[in-house]
């Protein structure tokens, strides 16, 4: 980070300055030429993996599904400075190009992205797609990319600074396993006698459920941007999960008085892997897609702004004084500020 840091003295020679709260943020904030602009890269990690598993052992295609995913851990990030997305591109790396000749999977790879980038209102300007032999083994792809979005004009960036007691803490619902715990799921996959193709209390197998594809947020964002709210802070909860509420600097408490259902998924993981409710609220979403903390008198309307975007959505609790922590009196949790470690 400090050595990221020091280039910033850089961006004078453009006319650009660097946004003071960007750093640590989910994006990096700069503003140019009256413009305020916020930019990002992320990747998917091992999740391609199970796709590739679960087509081999269902002979069912998740790839458009993927490619959400890859889709999601970008946007849902650039998004969370107050920011709407603009462009988007894409990072796919294989370990031989002969990967894009299973037409059925490439295809859908590319379908799924384009949708999703449609879906978060961004253009797809592209990207690189290198076959590195030697670096990535296996029949496998990787995902990435990253994008650039604009905050809209007469808001300012969103880096958690106005946090303070008395505000709400709206939640919207993850869709299952989203973009984090993949190498959980499959450890607990390796694990189990038919694998990926478990059932579920449900009936579903586990590798359809772990493929679920990921919840894209732009469209609350950019309503809620629309609107008089003023956001406080916004943050997709994914690695880390609900430390991640304790990104803000403010020192307070996040006390979450109601909770999400937990996707079956989700349950099934943390059973399998004997996590109590203390391990599994700071690993996996456990049901919280995405939370917006607002102004009490901003809450109900944040509410009805997701619902309108197509988002459920529901007011989880509140912000109030006290040393940074987050709270689950329901299951007897609670995470200090020390807990969270980002780099």
């Amino acid at each position: 980070m400090e050595r990221a840091a020091a280039t910033s003295g850089l961006l004078a020679a453009s006319g650009a300055q660097e946004l003071a709260g960007s750093r640590g943020a989910t994006a990096y904030v700069v503003e140019v030429g009256g413009l305020t602009i916020a930019v990002v890269t992320e990747g998917l990690g091992t999740k391609s993996i199970i796709a590739e598993d679960y087509l081999e052992a269902s002979g069912e295609s998740r790839f458009a599904d993927i490619a959400t995913d890859a889709v999601a851990a970008i946007v849902n990030d650039v998004v969370s400075v107050g920011a709407n997305p603009l462009v988007i591109t894409a990072y796919f790396a294989t370990g031989d190009a002969a990967w894009y000749t299973d037409e059925r999977k490439s295809l859908e790879l590319l379908a799924g992205w384009q949708r999703a980038c449609e879906e978060s209102g961004a253009a797809w300007g592209g990207g690189e797609s290198p076959a590195l032999p030697g670096l990535l083994t296996g029949a496998g792809i990787e995902l990435g990319g990253s994008a650039m979005a604009l905050v809209p004009p007469g808001r300012k960036p969103v880096f958690g600074d106005a946090v303070g007691p008395g505000d709400r803490i709206v939640v919207l619902p993850s869709s299952g396993l989203h973009t984090n715990g993949a190498s959980l799921a499959r450890r607990v996959a390796g694990g189990l006698p038919d694998g990926l193709m478990t059932s579920l209390a449900s009936g579903r197998t586990l590798g359809a459920a772990l493929l679920d594809p990921s919840v894209l947020y732009p469209s609350f964002v950019r309503a809620l941007l629309d609107s008089p709210v003023e956001p406080h802070f916004l943050n997709p909860i994914t690695g880390h999960g609900l430390l991640k509420m304790m990104r803000p600097a403010a020192d307070v408490r996040y006390v979450i008085d109601t909770l999400p259902e937990v996707p079956e998924v989700l349950a099934f993981l943390t059973e399998r892997s004997a996590m109590g409710p203390a391990e599994a609220y700071a690993t996996l979403n456990m049901g919280f897609g995405y939370v917006a903390v607002v102004p009490q008198d901003d809450a109900d309307r944040t509410v009805e702004i997701a619902r309108a975007t197509g988002h459920e959505a529901f007011v989880a609790g509140e912000v109030a004084a006290g040393p940074k922590s987050v709270t689950v009196p329901s299951l007897g949790i609670e995470y200090g500020g020390e807990e969270l470690r980002i780099s």
